[in-house]
């Protein structure tokens, strides 16, 4: 039986452990994911969905 995470919780906890462990700072975080956002609304998405798809795909397990 093969366990699915998706990729958006996995980088909410390291985001989470970031915070707690004050790596970052929380007005890092909101500049990161902001960016991300505005990523989201340009052609450059396809790409990046393109490049998480096969990085994930070549780990064994983790694409499945």
């Amino acid at each position: 039986m093969a366990i699915t995470i998706p990729l958006v919780l996995l980088l909410a906890v390291v985001v989470g452990l970031l915070l707690r462990f004050r790596a970052v700072g929380a007005g890092a975080v909101v500049v990161v994911a902001l960016f991300g956002f505005y990523l989201a609304n340009t052609d450059a998405a396809d790409t990046v969905n393109q490049l998480v798809t096969a990085v994930t795909g070549a780990l064994p397990g983790i694409g499945r």
